[in-house]
């Protein structure tokens, strides 16, 4: 029973039940949110600093709680903590603006760089480094991404969202994998994992999960994001010109977008370069594939577990093995869309349902922010040109993602004909 509250995987989940469960019954109402800005006057609204300092002292109480039944020292953690929540606020302040959130270079992204500007030009300090829980941050977003998969809305395509939405990820998974171990036989399969999945499936949020359920190094999460967002941007902005070259219908524009382009909000503006009916066929597919999140997480675990982290020659893992090793915060991934699509929506309706979210949803981005910021303060240079050594990182993405573009533009005009 204490193993409950002693690792890491368990408290994601219970800090993203306590959220969900604060933000249901009413207590926590409110969770500063940085704007979009143009002009830098506007970047930090004066009304919202004390907000964003009220919510930076009660998350890191909450952590720190965490932490300290965890064993780990907590007085050193919340001495750091004010540090990376600044950087955090920095990468919204700098992501925010309109032209670059425009065109994907987002939060997430400056997040990873200011961290590694400092690990890399200046050196981590040690003092700063209690602070970067990287795995807490990371998996109890997760759980709150969970919630965000409601099933009554990503089944409104019916059969025909399906078929592009979760036909072609699996397929593709198999076929990158494959590639990059046979083929290009990349020796960190944990990498090719993370790649292949980040993708085939959505992008960041796939990657994160993926990378933390078989174990891949940050500096390896860190390639497979990077090369991801540099190719989003790049796809976000042609394939409206492409499509309206090939005369496609806005459906199977919108699945074709929805299917390949790997951010959920690259996928919406692309999308709305095409036409509304576009943007939301789009946006419904990705969310399709972002209920596969925690599917594919959990099938990576359990093959990482028996086939890949097995020693040869050793008797196959029973059961309580592969529970021991099990990445838990899938379950809390799970969970928490189970809870939201087939209790609290037919309890609550709908309308409140989507209001419970919005607040989720920056809790969400926040803890990510914070992520980010501790990847980048624990990836060096010199380990990434490690990762890129012979642009097999890179190779699998852009095949895998040319792959990705013929499969599921085939699987559109299939699925999606006279729709």
């Amino acid at each position: 029973m204490l193993s409950l509250f002693k690792k890491e995987d368990w408290w994601s989940i219970w800090l993203g039940g306590l959220f969900i469960g604060g933000v249901a019954l009413g207590v926590v109402r409110f969770i500063p949110k940085l704007p979009k800005w143009t002009l830098w006057q506007d970047a930090l609204p004066g009304d919202l600093i004390v907000p964003i300092v009220l919510w930076g002292v009660g998350l890191a109480a909450l952590t720190a709680i965490a932490l300290k039944i965890m064993g780990e020292d907590a007085g050193k953690y919340l001495k750091a903590f004010p540090a990376v929540f600044l950087l955090a606020v920095l990468a919204f302040l700098i992501g925010n603006q309109t032209t670059l959130a425009h065109y994907g270079f987002n939060d997430v992204i400056w997040a990873l760089v200011l961290g590694m500007l400092i690990s890399n030009l200046w050196k981590k300090p040690e003092w700063i480094v209690p602070a970067l829980r990287t795995e807490l941050f990371i998996k109890t977003g997760l759980v709150l991404l969970g919630a965000e998969i409601l099933f009554t809305r990503v089944l409104t395509l019916g059969g025909h969202g399906l078929g592009v939405g979760w036909l072609v990820p699996p397929l593709l998974l198999i076929i990158m994998y494959l590639y990059g171990t046979k083929v290009l036989k990349m020796k960190s399969k944990a990498l090719v994992a993370t790649v292949a999945t980040c993708t085939s499936v959505c992008g960041v949020s796939a990657a994160i999960a993926t990378g933390a359920a078989v174990k891949a190094k940050k500096e390896e999460i860190s390639a497979a994001i990077s090369v991801s967002l540099i190719v989003t941007v790049l796809m976000m902005l042609g394939m409206p010109v492409l499509i309206r070259w090939m005369g496609l219908s806005e459906a199977v524009a919108g699945s074709w977008i929805g299917g390949t382009v790997d951010s959920t909000g690259a996928v919406v503006v692309a999308g709305s370069m095409v036409g509304p009916f576009a943007m939301e066929v789009a946006a419904i597919v990705k969310m399709l594939q972002n209920a596969l999140i925690g599917v594919v997480a959990f099938c990576w675990a359990i093959f990482f577990v028996t086939r890949v982290d097995r020693e040869p020659g050793t008797e196959r893992l029973g059961v309580k093995e592969i529970w021991l090793r099990f990445p838990k915060f899938i379950l809390g991934f799970v969970g928490a869309s189970l809870l939201m699509s087939f209790v609290l929506v037919p309890t609550l309706g709908q309308s409140e349902v989507d209001s419970i979210l919005k607040v989720t949803a920056t809790i969400r981005n926040w803890l990510f922010a914070l992520a980010f910021v501790a990847i980048g303060l624990e990836s060096r240079f010199a380990n990434l040109r490690e990762i890129f050594k012979g642009q097999a990182t890179v190779k699998l993405h852009v095949v895998g993602q040319v792959i990705n573009l013929i499969l599921t533009l085939a699987a559109s005009m299939y699925f999606f004909r006279g729709f």
